[in-house]
């Protein structure tokens, strides 16, 4: 085996690292790496592409660098490829089979670039693949919402103040919320994908580089919006991009936890608004009466879970100087599994929404009478008593035990029981959709594979 065969770190001296210590260092680096793997081939890519152009790699090396690149995504993409033993992250292995096959050819593809802007790039490629899923994920879960929210918008239920019964509400609404929850929580998150869809790329260690590269061509090539122009900002921006993405999912995450409580309230006896079917529940091994919504309350607790995410992060790279830390690794062992955590909850939660049922004439039961004390005073408001007036009116009537309510409601401005303003919702998320423009990143990830 030759020394280009072996396995080594692309920083080793030929100093020997006390194995505890390497062991403690690395720790679960290697696994995470696995989610950046992809990413780290597509920026080697562009980045030859870029040392081309400058003239660092000649015209006869680039289609080889190329080739076994495209030849190492196709290992990732069909799970053959794996970060050997003794290799200590995806940056070494990818430049070890470079190397082991291209020999000092492979060895140019480092030129001009660190790990530091190398683990920068991939995470933010990573980040924006991640972002994409979500949102179309989300998207789904929205248009359950919005269906269900049309399907019912004449079925009305208790709205509540302080837990205690309030005015109407309906079943159009209640869908029809969480819905424009989620339009504004792409808000959210579009925020957290300007702030990563910034190229990191050529920031080297966060000082630049002597080589003339060029930033532009790169950032064009892996379909970014624009760069970190400031090289010190850009390995600044590592934390703070995961803690701003952290964010944005915990803003999705907020909005899933809230309608599984809804749920779970609701499907108790005491309230008895929505039920489930047999098979999307389960039983106590005492009570043979029990069906359990454990699925909303699970999907409660993962939410709550990631939304402890920005805090999370926040601890872990505060009052850190400018420049790199080691601190920074850690941050990928809970961002990047929370991405598959929220996927998986987003898609539970759509397929148990789409089969929920609704009890139809909750509103029969008197204990709901007093939703329509509102709805009293409006009335005699509307024939000419001032509202301060008819509400002690429709007060005395009530503590009196006279109020006989009228359940027919007629409410019919914008948003309200009788114009749930649907249209507009999916206008709004249509829009924020419509603002991250997905389809620069795909076209640049399919032109710089077809290069």
């Amino acid at each position: 085996m030759t020394d280009k065969d072996k396995a080594h770190k692309i920083w080793e001296k030929g100093i020997p690292v006390d194995r505890l210590i390497e062991k403690f260092t690395i720790g679960n680096d290697a696994d995470m790496d696995m989610y950046l793997a992809p990413y780290d081939v597509l920026g080697s890519m562009a980045h030859g592409i870029m040392l081309n152009k400058i003239g660092l790699i000649s015209n006869d090396e680039l289609p080889l660098i190329l080739d076994e690149l495209k030849a190492i995504h196709g290992q990732i993409v069909d799970g053959s490829f794996a970060i050997e033993e003794g290799i200590e992250d995806i940056h070494s292995q990818v430049e070890l089979q470079l190397t082991r096959k291209l020999g000092d050819t492979g060895k140019k593809i480092h030129s001009g670039r660190s790990r530091n802007d190398q683990v920068l790039l991939d995470i933010k490629l990573f980040i924006r693949n991640e972002i994409k899923e979500i949102v179309g994920l989300t998207s789904q879960l929205f248009n359950v919402l919005i269906a269900k929210s049309e399907e019912n918008k004449d079925v009305l239920m208790p709205g509540y103040t302080h837990l205690q019964v309030a005015m109407p509400s309906s079943f159009g609404l209640w869908f029809g919320a969480y819905a424009e929850s989620l339009a504004d929580d792409l808000l959210v998150l579009n925020a957290a994908w300007k702030v990563a869809n910034q190229n990191p790329l050529g920031s080297a260690a966060g000082y630049g580089s002597s080589f003339p590269l060029d930033r532009q061509l790169t950032t064009e090539l892996l379909g970014f919006d624009m760069l970190n122009y400031n090289v010190v900002y850009a390995q600044m921006g590592r934390g703070k991009v995961e803690k701003t993405v952290a964010f944005g999912l915990s803003s999705i995450a907020a909005t899933l936890s809230k309608l599984a409580f809804d749920v779970c309230l609701f499907m108790s006896q005491n309230f008895g608004f929505v039920s489930l079917p047999d098979n999307l529940t389960t039983g106590s091994s005492i009570m043979p009466h029990k069906k359990n919504p454990d699925v909303f309350e699970l999907l409660r607790s993962h939410c709550n879970k990631i939304q402890a995410l920005p805090n999370e992060i926040t601890l872990m790279t505060n009052n850190l100087t400018s420049g790199y830390f080691r601190d920074y690794q850690l941050v990928k062992e809970v961002l990047f599994p929370a991405f598959d955590e929220l996927k998986k909850c987003i898609e539970v939660a759509a397929y148990a929404i789409n089969s929920i049922r609704l009890n139809k004439n909750i509103l029969d039961d008197k204990r709901y009478d007093y939703l329509f004390s509102v709805e009293e005073v409006n009335k005699l408001v509307n024939e000419g008593m001032p509202f301060r007036d008819a509400y002690v009116h429709v007060a005395k009537k009530i503590m009196e035990g006279d109020f006989v309510p009228n359940k027919k409601v007629k409410h019919a401005h914008l948003g309200s029981i009788g114009n749930l303003g649907n249209s507009f919702i999916q206008e709004k998320m249509e829009n924020a959709i419509k603002s991250y423009n997905f389809e620069k990143m795909e076209n640049a990830f399919s032109q710089l594979m077809s290069y």
